[in-house]
């Protein structure tokens, strides 16, 4: 997984770019904390569409939103793998999609201050209820921007991967790595997932790993301010490889979920097995 990885293009050095396709607006002062401005708005929903978009180590990605969206969208519409290895942020208690085909890498140091659910996928693009889709892979196609709620995710013939080894660490230094609020979902969705020593944490909430296939759809299933995936028609899977004490946590009074979804899973040295396996649905092809 990692020599796979190793081989994809990756930006000389971090960094957020708009493609002009939408009005998105990106300032920077120091090359390291960037904030991101207008987007285009439909409804809750807020669109942003991305050349690049990694975070250096000690950096920071701010979404600039307004407190009303409910969803953040961005899409990655060039040929670079996400490399993310600072905060990312946004306002209120939006829920933040990152759609990059290429594939994303969460380094050591990577972060999430949210107030919503965050997902993480290599989809070609996202889909909603009334038809619309927002598409990585034609960009210069006008998008429909819609009002209504993504329901699922749409991967080409070569999902991009996606690796975590955050070790981020909480105000009580406590490693928490990806973390969202207390009830949310963090979902990490592609084509190969390694956990290489990094952590996720969902108090109470749900965490969602799946490893998919070619041409693959996964359903998304709103609960309240969370989701639910759903992987009925997606036919084949590929490997989900958790190792280096990596740590994958819903704790908390009541406890939380957890889906691991793969063709093969790999459990190398984890932190708190017996909760995955006792919470985990996973099916493996």
């Amino acid at each position: 997984m990692a020599l796979v990885l190793s081989l994809l293009p990756k930006p000389a050095y971090s960094q957020i770019t708009s493609d002009g396709t939408l009005s998105t607006k990106i300032t920077t002062t120091n090359g390291l904390n960037f904030t991101i401005d207008d987007g285009n708005r439909a409804g809750n929903n807020l669109f942003h569409s991305f050349s690049e978009f990694s975070v250096p180590s000690g950096g920071s990605a701010t979404f600039n939103n307004s407190v009303g969206i409910e969803n953040i969208i961005g899409r990655v519409t060039g040929g670079l793998v996400s490399d993310v290895n600072g905060l990312i942020r946004a306002n209120g208690s939006a829920n933040l999609f990152l759609i990059n085909p290429n594939g994303i890498i969460f380094g050591s140091e990577a972060s999430l201050e949210l107030g919503g659910s965050f997902i993480g996928t290599t989809a070609n693009s996202l889909q909603f209820e009334d038809g619309a889709e927002f598409s990585t892979t034609e960009p210069q196609l006008p998008p429909l921007l819609t009002i209504n709620t993504p329901l699922g995710l749409q991967y080409g013939s070569n999902p991009g991967s996606i690796v975590n080894q955050s070790r981020a660490t909480d105000i009580n230094g406590n490693i928490v790595g990806l973390q969202v609020p207390p009830g949310q979902t963090l979902a990490l969705v592609g084509g190969d997932i390694a956990l290489e020593g990094g952590s996720l944490s969902a108090e109470v909430g749900r965490i969602e790993i799946g490893s998919v296939a070619a041409n693959s759809r996964v359903k998304l299933i709103p609960r309240r301010n969370s989701y639910v995936l759903d992987y009925e028609g997606t036919e084949n899977f590929q490997d989900i490889q958790v190792s280096q004490q990596s740590l994958v946590n819903t704790s908390g009074e009541g406890g939380g979920d957890i889906q691991l979804q793969g063709g093969a899973c790999i459990l190398q040295r984890l932190l708190e097995l017996g909760l995955i396996i006792s919470e985990m649905e996973k099916r493996e092809v």
